[in-house]
């Protein structure tokens, strides 16, 4: 494994206050040779209601197919961490969250999934997803979409 690739592990843990995909770091998927899935589940997710300035609190999962790249799991959590300062709705959340990590490593298949907590009386349970189009991982997407059931 190519761990010269990683920056953040072993180092004192800086947060920042500010949303900034430049945090999210890749490794080498070892066993790209076949598919599998990796699971994140984020209980701890904050954003601000980009009208009132107030929090919103979620759980985050992200379930993905890696191709060559894949996501180092603490540069992930500084990433998320940026979040807490970031006014955006939460469909925005998940969709910046998907997209940064498509560019970030290209996976086959990649879903997110936003349960956020209520407020003023209702939850937003927002979910994204994207497929290599014209492959098999395009048509999952298409499938995961269309037979979407909330958690």
């Amino acid at each position: 494994m190519e761990l010269k690739e990683l920056t953040l592990l072993g180092q004192k843990t800086e947060y920042s206050s500010k949303y900034s995909p430049e945090v999210l770091e890749t490794f080498t998927n070892l066993h790209s040779d076949n598919d599998y899935w990796v699971h994140f589940d984020c209980p701890e997710f904050t954003a601000l209601c980009p009208i009132t300035g107030q929090p919103d609190f979620a759980t985050i999962l992200i379930d993905y197919i890696p191709d060559i790249k894949m996501v180092e799991s603490k540069s992930l959590k500084l990433y998320l961490f940026g979040f807490r300062n970031y006014g955006a709705f939460h469909e925005d959340c998940v969709n910046l969250i998907m997209k940064d990590l498509i560019r970030l490593m290209d996976p086959r298949y990649i879903e997110v999934t936003g349960l956020f907590l209520p407020r003023g009386g209702i939850s937003i349970h927002p979910f994204c997803n994207y497929g290599r189009r014209g492959t098999a991982y395009g048509t999952l997407a298409e499938q995961r979409l269309f037979h979407y059931k909330p958690r």
